[in-house]
């Protein structure tokens, strides 16, 4: 389900040239034929209304930070690494502290991600995208999309389940694997 209400605002280039380097050096290491990566940080806002162009220029002065290197039209495979759906990092609780107290009050959540861009000469196997995703991210903290749009799923709420208990007392495991 695509959230309407979401905004995805590209961010500064993530990456030094040392960080390209290494990854270029893992991913040889790991027989993958990359011949370059650029990364770019991606804000998603989850707004109750649309922004005005005045309060949309203030959230992009808000973003505005990071490596000063020169941005370029991302290209190649995308890879987007963001805090698991369900979790609300640190950073997405300082950032949209930040926001609402400038005043944007239409906004419920920021958060971001990193848009790896995977540029190579072939196209890549299933197997060798898995290899690429789990040098970029941390499986425990982290989740892997395939496109910016995919990032609806860090707003989704789900209404809260009827609260059941289960008497381990009387029952014991057997009561513990029947409710399981």
């Amino acid at each position: 389900m695509v959230n309407w209400r979401m905004l995805i605002l590209r961010g500064a280039p993530a990456l030094s040239d040392f960080r390209v380097n290494k990854l270029l050096s893992s991913f040889k290491q790991l027989g993958l034929d990359i011949n370059d990566i650029y990364a770019e940080f991606v804000h998603f806002t989850d707004l109750d209304e649309p922004l005005l162009e005045p309060e949309l220029n203030k959230l992009n002065a808000l973003l505005e930070y990071g490596p000063r290197i020169p941005a370029h039209p991302p290209s190649g495979h995308l890879i987007l690494i963001t805090p698991r759906p369900g979790t609300i990092s640190p950073w997405s609780t300082k950032a949209t502290n930040i926001a609402q107290n400038c005043g944007l009050q239409k906004i419920n959540r920021i958060e971001r991600g990193l848009a790896y861009y995977i540029e190579t000469s072939s196209s890549l196997s299933s197997t060798q995208l898995s290899e690429i995703t789990s040098e970029l991210h941390d499986r425990m903290t982290e989740s892997a999309f395939d496109s910016l749009e995919s990032a609806s799923a860090l707003f989704y709420k789900e209404s809260p389940k009827p609260h059941k208990t289960v008497d381990v007392i009387n029952g014991g495991r057997e009561a513990l694997a029947q409710a399981n």
